[in-house]
């Protein structure tokens, strides 16, 4: 899965990083590869999270789409 971010320079240095599909998903790091590394974490937390708390109805079905 491909999911786009937007990294920002923090004003007190090091960067900070938003993913605009996931409201409230975001993160910072003190180089870029620490933003990145810590933005692959704040996403897989964000979605297992949204995952987590769906309720099912008896007639629900749950399927996995590969994107």
């Amino acid at each position: 899965m491909k999911i786009k971010a937007v990294i920002h320079p923090a004003e007190e240095g090091g960067y900070w990083a938003e993913v605009p599909a996931l409201p409230g998903c975001i993160t910072e790091g003190e180089t870029m590869e620490e933003v990145v590394a810590n933005l692959r974490d704040a996403i897989a937390g964000w979605l297992e999270v949204a995952n987590n708390r769906q309720t099912l109805q008896s007639n629900d079905r749950v399927v996995e789409i590969a994107v």
